[in-house]
């Protein structure tokens, strides 16, 4: 069983067990967040596509801690004036166990 929810403007497929990276948010380890928005459920039994969400489906996730996504480098250049500058970024996440899909 999968299901697609939305969060923050981003679409995520989830499965019960699978661990995923959703935009930071300040949340304890250990606590319990809930995704209400579900648009679409895969089951064996079939495909239920909500008309825009599925109705009463819910995503229950688990919070493992926050994460560091990989450095993106930002370079700045002007050419013929010798002026160069490089920074980098390295965004936050959230990462989360999914528990459960109900429907």
């Amino acid at each position: 069983m999968y299901a697609i929810f939305v969060d923050g403007g981003k679409q995520y497929r989830a499965e019960p067990g699978q661990e995923i990276d959703i935009d930071y948010r300040d949340v304890g380890q250990g606590e319990s967040l809930d995704f209400p928005k579900v648009l679409a459920i895969g089951s064996d039994d079939g495909f239920k596509l909500g008309s825009p969400t599925v109705s009463g489906a819910s995503v229950k996730v688990s919070v493992l801690g926050p994460k560091q996504g990989e450095k993106v480098y930002v370079e700045k250049f002007r050419r013929r004036q010798n002026s160069k500058r490089r920074t980098g970024h390295r965004q936050l996440y959230t990462r989360v166990r999914i528990e459960s899909i109900d429907v």
